[in-house]
């Protein structure tokens, strides 16, 4: 079992490491928000729900599921709309995987390209989401898949420090956090 170190939270960490729900759910977290505070939702909604199961969260009464995002220290900095997806994504989980998250990767053996497509299909996974996430599987995960370096493109470099795939202690997510600031100001600047 592999052993994440993306929140500096050693239950939070404990929980994306051993529970794949967790760290789905945490990567759907990744925006708008500081990386570590999307990864240590996953902890705070286990502890509010008293489990982190699909099925509960997908049947789970929406507005219950915003109050659980707006509790202090809020899961996000928009919880009824990201409740809302939390809801939608374990309503595909649930329904198309049996309620294993793990299933989207490791169901029938599928190749790189294969869980690539399985993840953009999910609800809040768009193709660079997906993308991240192909990598955290590889580089941190276990995933071996055939072709899964391909499937996640430049996130499955090497030493990259492009995204949370590369965050392995608190130095590396220094690292990764002055790429993505150099790489919104590139933008920015380039709109200009």
């Amino acid at each position: 079992m592999p052993t994440l170190h993306l929140t500096g939270e050693p239950d939070a960490d404990r929980l994306l490491s051993e529970n794949p729900l967790a760290l789905l759910i945490g990567m759907l977290l990744d925006q708008q928000v500081p990386m570590e505070t999307a990864f240590a939702g996953p902890e705070k909604l286990q502890t509010r729900l008293g489990s982190l199961d699909a099925a509960e969260i997908a049947d789970a009464d929406p507005e219950r599921m915003v109050e659980i995002f707006r509790e202090t220290p809020a899961i996000h900095r928009f919880p009824g709309s990201m409740a809302a997806r939390v809801q939608q994504l374990c309503r595909a989980v649930a329904d198309d995987w049996h309620g294993d998250a793990a299933a989207i990767w490791t169901e029938g053996n599928p190749d790189g390209p294969e869980v690539l497509k399985r993840l953009k299909a999910l609800p809040g996974f768009g193709d660079q989401k997906a993308k991240i996430f192909v990598a955290l599987l590889g580089k941190q995960y276990g995933l071996d898949a055939t072709g899964w370096r391909e499937a996640a493109g430049e996130y499955a470099e090497p030493g990259s420090f492009r995204s949370i795939a590369d965050i392995v202690d608190h130095d590396s997510l220094l690292t990764v956090r002055a790429h993505k600031k150099a790489m919104k100001a590139a933008a920015k600047s380039a709109k200009a």
